[in-house]
């Protein structure tokens, strides 16, 4: 008897596993989420202003569900375009991640570069996160995706590079400073190109960046930026119901992984850590943590 509960009860439990991988690489990995967040941030007389924050899509050829999606954004008719890197994840990506954009490369946008745009993603066990990040594991090999042909397809199409540079720029009636670095999760950030206090005589200001590293954000918040903007942890990926995010892949305390929150927490600045919208290619599953793109209205405070 005892044995035959023993079978049944592995039986149960390899069939709730074989459901659960089931669920997160073929139902939540294309369950596509909008976050909608507003964020008192503007003067007194500004009208609303909608600023769209994409993420972390990796994208491989063939993914066109997620394609289509990211295409559909354009219809939130947002003023400003953010993408915090981490576009592609195949040395043929690229025409189908600028396709992807499509409308959305008419409007003012903005780009930083993650590690997953300048190498590609190697099989590990994803297990090992739990006590180490990925941190560094890209200065052994060379180079291997085209990340010249990823920025020169958004520059033409108007977008700024922040990677490691700042800029102004004019959109939705608002004179918006912004500044970004380059990956600082395999150590391409150069916040001293862009250190300094921000143009006080605009609108706002902004700050881009790939992985929110705290010493990034001090440095951001310090310089008078009111807006920072992030991506890269995949808001976990892999969460456990009723917990959240198990591990963040930088820096950033687990309660910050993903979504909006102030920074410091008693500071001024508001911080959004986007979720993302893909994976790896090896690591195709998200499970209580969907794919996700962000309209941030920011509104008079």
């Amino acid at each position: 008897m005892e044995v035959m509960r023993a079978r049944t009860l592995l039986s149960l439990t390899a069939a709730a596993g074989a459901a659960g991988i089931g669920y997160a690489t073929l139902v939540e990995r294309n369950w596509f989420a909008l976050r909608r967040y507003d964020i008192p941030l503007l003067p007194a007389d500004a009208a609303p202003f909608r600023l769209l924050h994409i993420s972390d899509a990796h994208l491989t050829p063939g993914r066109r569900r997620l394609q289509s999606w990211i295409q559909a954004l354009d219809d939130l008719d947002p003023h400003l375009v953010v993408n915090t890197g981490d576009s592609i994840a195949h040395p043929q990506a690229v025409p189908y991640f600028l396709e992807a954009l499509g409308p959305l490369l008419s409007r003012p946008g903005v780009f930083v570069f993650g590690s997953n745009d300048i190498h590609s993603p190697r099989p590990k066990n994803p297990a090992r996160y739990l006590w180490r990040s990925s941190s560094g594991e890209h200065a052994w090999h060379a180079p291997d995706l085209p990340w010249e042909e990823l920025r020169d397809g958004m520059i033409d199409a108007g977008w700024l590079d922040l990677n490691n540079q700042h800029g102004k720029i004019v959109a939705g009636g608002l004179d918006i400073a912004l500044a970004g670095v380059h990956d600082s999760h395999m150590g391409r950030d150069r916040y001293e190109d862009v250190a300094g206090p921000a143009n006080p005589q605009v609108d706002l200001r902004i700050g881009v960046m790939h992985s929110p590293e705290p010493r990034v954000l001090d440095r951001f918040t310090a310089d008078g930026y009111e807006l920072l903007l992030a991506g890269h942890t995949h808001g976990g990926q892999l969460c456990l119901p009723g917990f959240g995010t198990l591990v963040t892949n930088c820096g950033i305390d687990r309660e910050r992984a993903k979504g909006l929150h102030r920074y410091p927490a008693d500071g001024r600045a508001w911080l959004h850590v986007s979720a993302g919208l893909g994976t790896s290619p090896w690591a195709p599953a998200r499970f209580a943590c969907r794919p996700e793109a962000t309209l941030l209205t920011l509104v008079p405070r």
